[in-house]
């Protein structure tokens, strides 16, 4: 289908992105790499007035190296994430999550910041910024803050973020090293939404697990984080049975409704599958 008319408005700074944002309100829209507003806008789903195209905010892509952390743009494609060098080396799990996501088309053009903030519960990276403890930066008329990327998602496309804000950053702690990390997607076909996938970061020091997150992806209306599951790993030597008890908790937590890809009760059992792979995975990683 074709999408109602509206006015387009590419801006060359965030500034002037925000007061556009300002001045047409709700009317308003912003888009990244469009790979989730514009087909909405096509089934007459999402109808904005203005768009907003943040695809000249250079400055809002780029990944670097701060202290302490690893400040990626919002505007930083997957494409960009798969070849950087400073994430392979600091955070491989970003790399291997992109690869999953679509196909090299829409990574060319799909950015991190529109995967994490349109709060879309399909979306991989959420998960993904959940257990590498991220945070998000947002910019606003009244200034800047962070949410913590764990508090952000409150329902499908229903975030912490407020009209007339923009998502610039992502902020990620620089892990361990020797870090172990997984993200197990199952999913129909190539470029599908995932049926069930899990996120896993841990560590762990002289056979025992010091550190453990996990999270799922596509099992509820939002991202989740399964904080009983990774507490279920420390302390323990990430055997069979502490694997069992913390997918047992990862899947009390999920709620996904039945659809073309399953029924409900099917995919909380995929959803324990892809969480024992990331686990045993990323358990084989760890230094």
């Amino acid at each position: 289908m074709i999408p109602a008319s509206f006015e387009y408005h590419r801006p060359r700074s965030v500034q002037e992105a925000l007061a556009l944002l300002a001045t047409h309100g709700d009317g308003a829209r912003v888009v990244a790499g469009g790979h989730s507003l514009v087909p909405m806008m096509k089934l007459r789903m999402a109808r904005p007035d203005h768009l907003v195209d943040l695809q000249e905010l250079a400055e809002l892509r780029q990944i670097r190296s701060e202290t302490g952390y690893l400040v990626i743009g919002a505007m930083t494609t997957q494409h960009e994430l798969i070849g950087s060098e400073l994430l392979a080396a600091k955070c491989p799990i970003l790399r291997e999550t992109s690869l999953l996501i679509a196909d090299p088309q829409v990574r060319y053009c799909g950015t991190l910041g529109g995967n994490v903030a349109n709060g879309d519960p399909g979306n991989d990276m959420p998960a993904v910024m959940m257990v590498l403890a991220a945070s998000y930066r947002i910019a606003g008329a009244g200034g800047e803050r962070q949410v913590a990327a764990r508090d952000f998602y409150r329902g499908t496309f229903a975030t912490a973020l407020q009209e007339g804000e923009i998502l610039t950053e992502i902020r990620i702690p620089v892990l361990a090293a020797g870090h172990g990390y997984a993200y197990e997607k199952q999913k129909r076909k190539v470029g599908d939404y995932a049926t069930a996938a899990a996120a896993v970061v841990l560590s762990r020091t002289g056979g025992k697990c010091t550190a453990a997150s996990v999270a799922l992806t596509n099992v509820a209306d939002t991202p989740l984080f399964a904080a009983d599951a990774g507490a279920a790993l420390v302390g323990t030597a990430l055997d069979a049975k502490a694997i069992a008890q913390a997918v047992r908790l990862a899947q009390k937590i999920a709620r996904p409704s039945p659809d073309g890809r399953g029924p409900a009760d099917f995919r909380t059992h995929v959803a324990g599958v892809m969480v024992r792979r990331a686990i045993e995975r990323a358990a084989g990683r760890a230094a």
